[in-house]
């Protein structure tokens, strides 16, 4: 049995996916014994990773106001979720959440912007923003701002965008029960034009939405073919008044298998334990960076998250490394760390709870 783990590590650190039957077995097999697969994962992890860990800020410089019907987000057409909804935040607000994100040791900080994609002239402006950011802060900008073409790309690319996000979410033959308004083609576009165009791609999925183990195979071994070399794995979050609600499946061995999947089929990728980690992966949450190699912190958009110091301690407990940046101190991190949050104009939590009615 274990010779079965040690051929899967072999295989990764080969850049050699698992055999279908193996993939499966990952997923569901019930003989499978968690930690030598965790193991196994890691192998590939601590080669081109070592024991680092990459730590990426959100930040949701557009809320809501979105014509497209994702039915996971809180932001869509369809929602009824109690969110705030604002329009895109000003440039002095952005720029200060870009220095909070660097100071705070973050690798990466991640623009997103609702609606189903942006005008020229949107883009023009985020492209500016790019430019200030990479100015003033060490850090890596990416952006999620919806479908784009190879026009918008390039002028993204001319400022020095480092990654572009455009999610899978799910497999193309499942596509159509989370979303009807555009296509998993259409995703796919969006990806190719980002890396026609010189920026790296970042795309991944959401589990807990109704898909089975073939759905997570097909996606998995789909950003292989596309060679993404940042892979987010989230978990959803169910949030009332959501049209797709957690469908029960997502255990906290059932999310750590899957982790280990996209590690095994795609070994020299960041993989990334993205959104929901803290509600589904619970007390095995450290055990999610043995395949993983980066994550968010203080939050996904529309819900909180785990605060910098909670996220940083549960890091270094496990015996990992945040890997920072040139701007962070890390000697100062106690004390930066527990009052981070990151704020928008007037004093505005940027990532608000969702209110519910009592």
């Amino acid at each position: 049995m274990f010779d079965r783990y040690a051929q899967l590590a072999e295989r990764a650190l080969r850049d050699e996916p698992p055999s279908q039957d193996d993939c499966r077995w990952i997923l569901d097999g019930p003989d499978v014994e968690l930690l030598p697969l965790l193991h196994a994962a890691f192998e590939p992890r601590r080669r081109h990773f070592g024991r680092k860990v990459m730590v990426h800020v959100l930040n949701n410089v557009q809320n809501g106001l979105c014509p497209e019907d994702c039915g996971y987000c809180s932001q869509s057409r369809d929602s009824q979720a109690d969110i705030r909804k604002y329009p895109i935040k000003s440039e002095e607000d952005i720029l200060a959440e870009a220095e909070h994100a660097a100071r705070s040791g973050a690798s990466r900080y991640c623009m997103v912007s609702s609606g189903r994609g942006p005008s020229l002239e949107r883009t023009r402006k985020l492209a500016d923003l790019v430019r200030k950011v990479k100015e003033r802060w060490p850090i890596e900008v990416c952006l999620s701002v919806g479908i784009l073409g190879e026009e918008h790309a390039r002028i993204l690319a001319d400022a020095g965008l480092d990654r572009l996000n455009h999610n899978l979410n799910t497999s193309e033959d499942h596509y159509g029960e989370i979303c009807s308004t555009h296509t998993y083609a259409e995703r796919v576009a969006t990806l190719a034009a980002a890396k026609k165009c010189g920026i790296q791609p970042c795309s991944g999925l959401i589990l807990g939405m109704g898909e089975t183990s073939d759905d997570i195979l097909d996606v998995a071994l789909r950003l292989r073919e596309l060679e993404v070399p940042s892979i987010p794995v989230n978990f959803l979050i169910p949030i009332d008044g959501n049209p797709v609600v957690d469908d029960g499946s997502l255990t906290p061995e059932r999310c750590l298998r899957a982790l280990c999947l996209m590690r095994l089929v795609n070994p020299r990728a960041e993989v990334r334990v993205a959104g929901g980690r803290e509600g589904h992966l619970r007390s095995l949450e450290p055990l999610a960076l043995y395949p993983a190699n980066s994550l968010f912190v203080e939050g996904y958009l529309t819900t909180r998250g785990d605060a910098v110091s909670d996220t940083y301690r549960m890091i270094r407990d496990a015996g990992f490394e945040v890997q920072g940046n040139a701007a962070w101190d890390e000697a100062a991190d106690d004390e930066i760390a527990p009052g981070f949050r990151l704020r928008g104009g007037e004093g505005e939590i940027l990532k608000p709870d969702i209110r519910r009615d009592s």
